[in-house]
């Protein structure tokens, strides 16, 4: 889709229109190849189809990685704000993803500064490395601009918040989230593998959890790295 604005300039704050979202990117935060996927309508477009797959009604969602908080909108708008989890690493974001958020009215979402991983103490923090763009931005990366953020322990989130829905882009961390099986009602999981971080054998893991939880392979979320994970419900269970 057309941006709103007339230019595609990313050393100026332009304006995009999404599938009915509203996103704004501040002077200077998106490289040319951001802008252009805005441009062209094709940002983040398989974690979209993802959230329009799993989230349903009255769903909580928990999301790692909000980005511009284009995919958190749209979680948002298919169950109701108040019931929308997310969580961003990257500081300069948060302002730009409350804007987003409020410019299409999902005000009541929670908003989590910080780094999730596998464990984390109360009070830990670790260095994150924020890459040119804001996307590609993870904890563990050498050189570049780093910042001190929190860390989260991703089975504490689970627990509090217990999703039926999980959303993560996490550039590896996903990595980490898989060593017990997860205390929630979980209904729809979908990820975005990173296979340059670890190995096949964290992605057999990755598989293996998910199944010992009861939950297959989606072929309708599935897409190039993102890999979807649904229920198998029982004969006598309903969705």
């Amino acid at each position: 889709m057309a941006p709103k604005s007339s230019s595609n300039d990313p050393r100026t704050a332009t304006a995009f229109r999404i599938n009915g979202v509203d996103l704004h990117v501040p002077e200077g935060l998106a490289t040319p190849e951001i802008i252009e996927k805005l441009s062209t309508g094709t940002y983040e477009a398989d974690e979209a189809r993802a959230a329009d797959r799993c989230v349903k009604p009255g769903f909580r969602v928990l999301e790692l990685g909000a980005g511009l908080g284009y995919v958190t909108t749209l979680a948002a708008q298919r169950t109701a704000p108040e019931n929308v989890l997310s969580v961003e690493a990257n500081p300069a974001l948060l302002p730009v993803i409350e804007a987003n958020l409020a410019r299409n009215g999902c005000n009541g979402v929670t908003l989590l500064h910080g780094a999730v991983s596998g464990a984390a103490e109360e009070g830990e923090t670790a260095s994150f490395h924020i890459s040119n763009g804001f996307t590609g931005s993870r904890l563990g990366a050498q050189g570049g601009r780093q910042v001190e953020v929190p860390l989260i322990g991703f089975h504490e989130l689970i627990r509090a918040h217990r999703p039926h829905v999980v959303l993560m882009d996490v550039e590896g961390a996903e990595a980490g989230f898989f060593d017990r099986h997860w205390k929630c009602p979980l209904r729809f999981c979908a990820m975005e593998l990173h296979p340059r971080q670890y190995g096949p054998s964290v992605i057999k893991k990755i598989v293996d959890t998910m199944s010992a939880m009861g939950m297959t392979y989606d072929p309708v979320v599935s897409s190039r790295k993102i890999l979807g994970f649904r229920k198998v419900w029982g004969s006598d269970e309903a969705e």
